[in-house]
């Protein structure tokens, strides 16, 4: 289950580039040895210098989500790695760097942003066969599940997690049963990408009508997996029902199909006077959504963004990305 904030209470999330400041980081001078020496001098996370010749604000944070890890992943830097530290930098420090550096590329494209993924994987997977006693590899990898694919991550993102999951798969470090189980998280993050259309199914409204999604018409289509007595589940419904995105319902711009898909279909008849009569309610009755894998449904409340042919804009939408795509669907109707 996942926390929820009304849409108004999201902040649309920013990146300073600071290229001012970058230029005066540089990296720590002279590579030492790996050391568990709780004495060892900490230092500070190597910030990217960007070149004087990139003067375009967006070709710099083009750059800067390329090269963000180049000096920390640096082989010939080997620093302090222990308890505290990863190559000399505060555990703390790497992880908000990290976080930092998610924001960053997730505003560069989704080109551009698994470019950049591919590069810290290949960069990262170097450092541990140059240096195995380091767990900076290990870390790296750990944040990327935390941040990317953890279903209750605000920053999540399948497809920068896909970038690692198929690498991570074949990485001959791991043992087979590990590579299995990296390629199951690559083949779920391959279901219903964006770009791609969504997978069909068949659900059973309350009075047993029978219908599917492909035979809902509507410019855009919020799918949307819930349960009954979910808190979360019931702040996205109030979000969803307030105005002017219940007018956009109500116009036929945008479609709610709202989708039980376990078992206990008494359970969420009883809670049917919960969910707003102008949306498409409606359960899986062959529990076909979750058994045969066609959505990878790991939280609920999940939310999908489909448009006019079904194909995915949004996958399992963070609620910062699902509030911008309503605003850009709002600011549009208001020019009409």
């Amino acid at each position: 289950m996942r926390l929820f904030l009304p849409l108004s209470a999201f902040a649309a999330l920013s990146v300073c580039l600071m290229l001012s400041s970058c230029a005066g980081g540089g990296r720590a001078g002279g590579g030492r040895a790996v050391t568990d020496d709780p004495a060892a001098e900490s230092r500070r996370f190597p910030l990217v210098e960007v070149p004087g010749v990139i003067v375009d604000r967006e070709e710099a944070a083009e750059y800067l989500g390329l090269h963000y890890w180049d000096s920390f992943t640096d082989t010939a830097e080997v620093h302090a790695c222990d308890s505290m530290r990863v190559n000399g930098v505060t555990r703390s420090e790497v992880e908000q760097k990290f976080a930092d550096y998610t924001g960053l590329i997730g505003a560069l494209g989704r080109s551009r942003a698994s470019r950049s993924a591919e590069r810290l994987y290949d960069r990262a997977e170097a450092f541990e066969r140059a240096h195995a006693s380091s767990d900076l590899f290990e870390t790296v990898v750990s944040l990327a599940q935390k941040y990317w694919y953890d279903p209750n991550s605000p920053l999540r993102d399948e497809e920068l997690y896909l970038v690692f999951a198929e690498r991570l798969a074949l990485y001959d470090g791991f043992s087979e049963a590990k590579r299995d189980r990296y390629a199951h998280d690559a083949a779920m993050c391959s279901l219903n990408r964006p770009g791609d259309k969504a997978a069909d199914f068949f659900f059973s409204d309350a009075s047993g009508n029978v219908m599917n999604l492909y035979g809902i018409e509507a410019e855009y289509l919020i799918l949307f997996f819930s349960n009954p007595g979910c808190e979360a589940c019931a702040g996205m419904v109030r979000a969803l029902d307030a105005e002017p995105v219940r007018r956009l319902v109500k116009e036929g711009r945008l479609a709610v199909v709202n989708i039980y898909i376990d078992e206990d279909v008494a359970s969420w008849h009883s809670h049917l006077s919960d969910y707003p009569s102008i949306w498409y309610n409606g359960y899986d009755p062959n529990l076909v959504i979750r058994t045969d894998l066609l959505y990878n449904v790991r939280a609920i409340p999940s939310v999908y963004v489909l448009d006019g042919d079904k194909r995915v804009i949004l996958k399992d939408a963070t609620d910062a990305a699902l509030t911008s795509f309503i605003s850009g669907l709002l600011r549009t109707q208001s020019r009409r």
